[in-house]
Parts: structure tokens; sequence; C-alpha cells
């Protein structure tokens, strides 16, 4: 499939959008799966679940099996999920082994991969088991995730991170651990997702109660290699409008960081918290938005009713989110919109995807 005539435009003020079609075709998912999920850091696992040598997490990533582990040795690694003689899995959920057996034929493999022994394989011929470990995949981990990616090419996690360690360091993302995960389906292409979730011109508009929040005069976009920063400073709250609600007793100079990596990943940092995002294209016009809540301290009553209570309003945006997403969508399938501008101002993060997008789709 040719990745489009369309011609993206570095310069913002008279750059155009991506073609609908990028987003309405669905033979460009395939596409993309090949030159950019599978090209970039994916996440894999919570680091709480890969902690003691022999833990493992069997999961999907992008739509390939994969087995993330620690071995005897203590060093992380991961493999494809895929039996070398005749593509059993060899991993199923998550716990402590090891060894790693499918569950087909029996073959058994040691936690750095290595073949170990295949049952009744006598009087094979031209047959070298070092030549049949399981296949790995490159895991680095940062805060409390596990990363992998399933190029040997490309920039490492730290390197496709740039500043965002050294910017978050105080927020000690290595003693959190996960508390809560919702998923949400969103009946649209997954860009049009993180094209809403890049820009905060639409806050006044779709989210009233959000943009009462947010010193929206003051929001802004940065732009980096790989990744772009949305700035939200918090409003300082007056007395009659708190409402009991814990979330809404801040101070002026408190914030709220969002931080999109590349091509499917935010870091929502807020009152002590961290929230992620992942995002699944299930199909061209089906996408599964995973949220996830990191907590230092869940244990006291105080702190869990400010998580509970940020959780809920966290629920009342994604709504309003998933209901614009999926007005676009619907109007991208009708064949009348064809590509569209940016509000320099506001849509810098937007335009910036789609510039990454189109370099990666353009790499053969």
């Amino acid at each position: 499939m040719h990745t489009s005539p369309f011609a993206f435009n570095p310069e913002l003020a008279r750059a155009a959008t991506i073609p609908a079609s990028w987003y309405t075709d669905p033979a460009r998912l395939e596409l993309e799966h090949r030159r950019v999920f599978r090209r970039t850091w994916q996440f894999a696992a919570p680091l709480e679940q890969l902690r003691f040598p022999g833990n493992y997490v069997a999961t999907e990533v992008m739509g390939v099996p994969v087995v993330v582990l620690r071995d005897q040795g203590s060093q992380l690694r991961a493999f494809y999920n895929i039996c070398r003689h005749r593509a059993g899995v060899v991993a199923h959920g998550a716990g402590n082994r090891k060894t790693l057996q499918c569950r087909y034929h029996g073959w058994v493999y040691n936690l750095d991969g290595t073949l170990r022994s295949m049952p009744e394989f006598e009087g094979v011929q031209d047959f070298d088991r070092c030549d049949y470990g399981l296949l790995p995949i490159r895991v680095e981990a940062w805060g409390p995730f596990a990363f992998v990616n399933m190029s040997d090419d490309g920039p490492s996690l730290l390197e496709t991170l740039g500043n965002i360690p050294a910017e978050t360091a105080g927020f000690h993302f290595e003693d959190m651990r996960r508390v809560e995960r919702r998923d949400y389906y969103v009946n649209a292409n997954w860009k049009v997702y993180i094209d809403n979730y890049l820009e905060g011109y639409h806050v006044p508009i779709a989210h009233p109660g959000l943009y009462r929040e947010l010193d929206y005069e003051n929001y802004r976009v940065e732009t980096f290699r790989y990744y772009s920063l949305q700035h939200a400073p918090i409003r300082p709250v007056r007395e009659e409008d708190a409402q009991g609600r814990v979330y809404t007793a801040l101070r002026g100079d408190d914030r709220a960081l969002y931080y999109w990596i590349f091509p499917n990943f935010m870091l929502n940092i807020y009152l002590g918290m961290l929230q992620i995002n992942i995002i699944v294209p299930l199909s061209y016009d089906r996408t599964l938005t995973i949220f996830e809540w990191y907590f230092a301290d869940p244990g006291t009553p105080e702190s869990w009713s400010m998580l509970q209570d940020s959780m809920a309003f966290s629920d009342e945006i994604q709504r309003e989110d998933i209901e614009i997403c999926e007005d676009v969508w619907r109007n991208l399938k009708v064949g009348i919109y064809e590509r569209g501008r940016y509000c320099v101002k506001r849509e810098n993060g937007v335009h910036h995807f789609h510039g990454l997008l189109c370099e990666y789709l353009d790499q053969g």
C-alpha cells in the first residue's frame, strides 16, 4: 500500500491536516502496525508484577503475543510468546516460573529464552537446539513500567523519553503502584482520539467542568522529538466552588502535566497521582483506551477519597471526549471532509503528531 501523495508541511501556519482517508481506509491500519507500532516503544506491563526472579507476564502488545519476565539473574527480558516448534503459546497469564513450557507439545524454555528440552524428539537430524530459542524483543524499564520495542533499530527508551525522567523525578513514580484500571471503547479510528487528546482548543466548549478547573489562557503545548507536553495551570478555587470535592481544593500554583509519547502512550500527572492512557486500535474503526491510575499512598481515607474523586472527574471528561470523537468519526466517513487547517495557537501538538506519523509511514 502506498502511503499517499499527501505531503506534510512542517510550517504550522501553512500546514493542512492529514487526509480523511488516512483515518477511514481500513488498509492503512496494517501499514501503521508495521511501520509505527512495531517500531516504537509500547507499554507491556507494570514492573510491580516483575519484581522477583521468575516473575512473568504474558500479554498482547498491539496484537502481538509477548511474554515479559525477570530471569533467575534478575534481568528483565521479553520474548515473542510463540513456541519455535509449531507456534504454540509458552506462557499464560502472570505468575512465577523457573521455566516456560509450551501448552501444545511441551517444549520447555529457560527464562533466558534458550530451548531446554523437547519431548520425544530423538531421531530428528540436522537439529541444533541453540537455533530454536525464543525470539527476543527489546525491553526497557522506566518508573513503574516495562516497555517493549519490536524493532532492533531506532532510539532507546530513554532517548525517546528525552527530558521526561528528569522533569518528573520529584514525583517518585518508582514508588507508585497501580490501584485502578478502566477500559473505554471508542467507535472511531485511533488517530481521532489522539488528535483530540493533543489539544486544549476544545476544552472551553466540550469540557465545561474541566474549563472551570484550568487556567485556559495559560494552557500551552510544547513539542519535542518524540513527545509533547501540555501544561495546564489549575485555577485557585474559591470557597463557593469547592462543592466538597477533594480534587477542587487546590492552590494556584498546582499544575496538571500531560505528556504524550509517540504514538499512543500518555502520562497525566496531577495531585500527586499518575494516570496513564494506552490507546489500542482494535480495528480501523474501533479503539480501546486503557486508563490506569498509580498512587503512592492510597491507604489513608483522605488520599483514597481524593483518588476516587479524581477517577470520577476523569470518567466524566472521558465520556465527553468519546462523544466528540464518535461524532467526528461519523462525519469523516461521509466523504465530504477531506482535510482542514491547524489553529496555530492551540493545535501545534496535533501538527507534531501528524509530522511523526508521516515520518514513520514514509519509512520502507
